[in-house]
């Protein structure tokens, strides 16, 4: 069985791609494929690539209107093989897509190219665009589309805009929200954090302190243990402008994950909630993009919204009278992606590849 690896700039790690067609279906058998993601874990190890956390399943797609399916496999960290199967990841979806042009799941990229991706793990619809092409690498933006269109309020996974939750002997005010993933956004200064530099060398202390953010998040969720809900810390630098921590798998992520950047832009347009106080709301109501500084970098997202008819519009909510605002979609601008090249498995898989 050939892989192959490919990078998106700003991934925590590489992202292997693999053939979807010669694994069980997730959906009919996940034990299964379960245990053929073993094997192919212990044959990233035997090959010393151990550090590789993410795994992308890409094949033709039969949803309509788009053209390649896509399953994300996140590894955990341990001894014991251990996989998250229920999120998203869009440096991956990038990585799948550079990688499909390559290994002929798709035509060769050109400029101009736009490909529907069908996240097999949520239903998500993602469409990417190619800015760019090269020899080893290509700039990617990335677009997801919600039809139908979702409410606001829908994107909420305590069901308001702010809620309390234990912390430490008293309470933290987060906004929990689900775009792209489920995340968990506190405000940076309640950590004691005061400014984006200060956030940016915050270590030990601030990662414990948001993993338990995470630990009571998952428990007031109902939620088993794992990487969901994401945890970011936010901190203003002036409107429409944030400083942006979040931690990841197994530690800090380097920047900010690509659907992490999807749900902060998504949760900034809840009146209300953190990230729409933070940015200041008056722009990022408008339209405008956000602007995201991490510690690797800026980025740049927008939310769009249209009108639904409603018969109970969250408190602030603006647009025609017995409507509420929706999302519509949530775009990130180019990332560039690396392509790193084939790897070959001498270990036959579960399926007798």
């Amino acid at each position: 069985m050939t892989g192959h690896l490919a990078v998106a700039h700003g991934s925590p790690s590489r992202t292997l791609v693999l053939p979807a067609e010669d694994f069980a279906d997730g959906a009919r058998d996940p034990e299964r494929l379960l245990a053929e993601l073993g094997l192919v874990r212990e044959d990233l190890l035997r090959a010393g690539l151990g550090e590789i956390t993410k795994i992308a399943l890409i094949g033709p797609s039969s949803r309509p209107g788009h053209q390649l399916d896509y399953r994300f496999v996140q590894i955990l960290p341990g001894a014991e093989p251990g996989f998250e199967l229920r999120g998203s990841c869009g440096h991956s979806i990038l990585a799948a897509c550079s990688v499909a042009g390559r290994s002929g799941a798709l035509p060769p990229l050109r400029a101009g190219q736009r490909i529907r991706v069908n996240v097999l793990n949520n239903g998500d619809s993602v469409e990417c665009s190619v800015e760019e092409t090269g020899t080893d690498r290509e700039r990617l933006s990335a677009s997801f589309l919600l039809s139908p269109a979702i409410p606001l309020r829908d994107l909420l996974l305590f069901g308001s805009p702010v809620t309390e939750l234990p912390f430490r002997g008293g309470t933290v005010e987060v906004t929990g929200a689900s775009m792209g993933n489920p995340y968990v956004f506190v405000r940076a200064a309640d950590f004691g954090v005061r400014g984006a530099d200060e956030l940016f060398a915050a270590d030990e202390a601030l990662f414990a302190a948001l993993s338990e953010v995470r630990r009571t998040a998952q428990a007031a969720l109902g939620w088993a243990g794992g990487v969901f809900p994401k945890i970011a810390a936010l901190l203003p630098l002036a409107p429409g402008r944030l400083a942006v921590r979040a931690i990841s798998v197994p530690s800090w992520h380097p920047t900010l994950a690509l659907t992490g950047a999807v749900c902060l832009a998504a949760a900034a347009r809840v009146p209300g909630s953190l990230p729409h106080r933070l940015a200041g709301g008056d722009g990022v109501d408008g339209g405008e993009p956000l602007h995201v500084r991490t510690p690797g970098r800026w980025a740049s997202v927008t939310a769009r919204t249209a009108p639904v008819a409603t018969a109970a519009p969250i408190a602030g909510a603006t647009g025609a009278t017995g409507a509420e605002p929706a999302l519509t979609e949530v775009g990130v601008r180019g990332t560039t992606v690396s392509y790193l090249g084939p790897l070959r498995f001498v270990a036959a898989a579960a399926s007798g590849l």
